[in-house]
């Protein structure tokens, strides 16, 4: 069944191109060997519209990949099976010829990976937003300042989308901030299965967590797991 849901997903961005960025009329394709799960380092990113390009390697051979587009730094290590490859693909919005690039329905990002040698959260810069609260929800500043008790609760909070890494230990991690802060607590991690977008104001609904370890320093003083969006209250 997965198989089928991949081949009708790729036969509809072949299909959908034609009225989007991006593609060579002539271009062949042909399933890759989806054998496998193959681990490649991204050498290079480039973002278009829709798209994030990938320059990777993968056991010395370097290689191209495309997903939806998705924030990827250079030194993360990507996880995939399933591609189609895509031969003298052109990239309208490049000008440039891929003489072969895989499209990649699904990738993970493998924790901790990166060129730094003890991995690290990313640095957050505080934004000028504000954003009222929705009924019945809490600020993030009111998160911090109580985070004992509402650990293990469920919360809801609106903010504005202000970071998102897709695809890590199949979740979705949003960052969201109000405008509110508690000392230099002004960012909320969210995990959800759900999609958004950079500069969206979104209302989440999920489970608060505090000192939440995952290794790899990859650590979370508050964080909300398996949230949901809301309508806006």
């Amino acid at each position: 069944m997965r198989k089928i849901f991949l081949s009708l997903l790729l036969v509809g961005y072949l299909a959908a191109c034609t009225n989007k960025e991006e593609q060579n009329q002539n271009a062949n394709t042909k399933p890759a060997d989806n054998a496998n799960t193959h681990e490649a380092v991204v050498e290079e990113v480039i973002y278009v519209s829709d798209y994030t390009y990938l320059r990777v390697k993968e056991n010395e051979k370097e290689y191209w990949l495309a997903v939806t587009k998705t924030e990827i730094n250079k030194g993360e290590v990507l996880i995939y099976k399933r591609s189609m490859e895509m031969k003298n693909f052109h990239s309208k919005e490049l000008d440039r010829t891929f003489e072969t690039i895989l499209f990649i329905d699904q990738v993970d990002k493998k924790l901790g990976s990166g060129t730094l040698t003890t991995p690290q959260k990313p640095v957050i810069e505080k934004l000028n937003v504000k954003v009222e609260p929705a009924n019945n929800g809490i600020t993030i500043a009111q998160l911090f300042n109580n985070m004992n008790s509402y650990s293990n609760k469920n919360a809801t909070i609106k903010g504005i989308v202000t970071k998102i890494n897709s695809g890590i230990m199949k979740r979705n991690w949003i960052h969201i901030q109000d405008g509110t802060s508690s000392g230099e607590n002004f960012d909320l991690t969210v995990t959800t299965n759900e999609k958004v977008s950079m500069g969206e104001e979104v209302i989440f609904n999920g489970k608060i967590s505090i000192n939440k370890d995952f290794g790899y320093g990859y650590s979370y003083k508050v964080l909300m797991e398996d949230a949901k969006t809301l309508k806006n209250l």
